[in-house]
């Protein structure tokens, strides 16, 4: 089988694309030249293909990389050239709680793509996911590269919601299933198989690095106005508004009206120290050249 990926430079489509031959999968992104609006680009690249697995994304703005762009008019143009192509299969990467109405631009475009899979006419797979890390995330790497630059923590918000983080392995697992065609015309939600909260996340890649961790409680207000300085001053921010908004209400329940994974394809695996190890990025914390005006 020949499949597309779209976001196929992204921390998930990256590891998604190793576990094809390479010969049998075409990765697609910004850094692989391919604008994802651009009808044209994709229905050449998808040539040939059976599947194509739309895991392009944003947590941020920058300049014409806005959530409507990006979530909203690249799924139509993913949708549109895999029409043209003949492609028989369209799995999307969703967002646990993607709904409308509810006051977050990032929310509202994933379900806006969401509605836009489901109305295509496709055999389609739309997989809503919550929290996933592993190598070259942006939640185990952070946590690790804050802890090391100031070993305090701010919770988000004074009563903390649960998370239920998903090892990228398993994520992988669960496309891999779905572009085999194992869950057809089907909208479902995945998790992790531990659900704790994040200041006990925290503790643990603490612990992995060999560091002490002071955890202490913040408004939620107070954390969404970090994150708007951290995506104004860093590359990667070390948290966006819309992980704030996430965190904020929870990354472990889906909304209702989402089917559950079958019994054999559900995420079993724990927040352990080996999944965590398996994830650290090298030893260090932030510095200079993590900053946007940094060359």
């Amino acid at each position: 089988m020949r499949v597309a990926i779209t976001g196929g430079s992204g921390f998930v489509g990256r590891h998604l694309a190793a576990r094809f031959d390479p010969a049998a999968v075409v990765a697609l992104s910004r850094r692989t030249g391919v604008d994802i609006v651009d009808v044209g680009a994709l229905t050449a690249a998808f040539a040939g293909c059976e599947a194509v697995i739309h895991c392009a994304g944003i947590n941020r703005e920058i300049g014409e990389q806005t959530y409507n762009r990006v979530h909203v008019e690249g799924t139509r143009a993913v949708v549109e050239a895999a029409a043209r192509t003949g492609v028989t299969r369209l799995i999307m990467l969703s967002f646990l709680r993607a709904r409308p109405n509810c006051g977050s631009p990032y929310h509202e475009t994933k379900w806006q793509a969401e509605q836009i899979i489901r109305g295509s006419g496709m055999d389609y797979t739309i997989l809503k996911a919550g929290m996933i890390y592993g190598r070259g995330d942006h939640f185990v790497d952070h946590i690790s590269r804050a802890v090391h630059t100031i070993p305090l923590f701010a919770t988000v918000g004074y009563r903390e919601k649960p998370i239920r983080p998903i090892p990228v392995s398993e994520m992988v697992d669960v496309l891999v299933a779905a572009t085999t065609g194992r869950l057809p015309k089907s909208t479902v939600a995945v998790v992790g198989g531990e659900q704790l909260l994040l200041s006990e996340a925290v503790r643990r890649v603490a612990s992995s690095v060999g560091r002490r961790v002071v955890i202490v409680p913040a408004p939620v207000w107070g954390i969404r106005a970090v994150a708007q300085v951290t995506e104004w001053v860093m590359k990667a921010p070390l948290i966006a508004t819309s992980q704030a908004r996430m965190l904020a209400e929870g990354v472990s329940e889906p909304m209702p009206g989402t089917a559950s994974l079958p019994e054999e394809l559900r995420p079993r695996l724990g927040f352990t120290p080996a999944q965590i190890s398996a994830a650290l990025p090298p030893p260090g914390g932030f510095g200079w050249r993590d900053l946007r005006f940094s060359r």
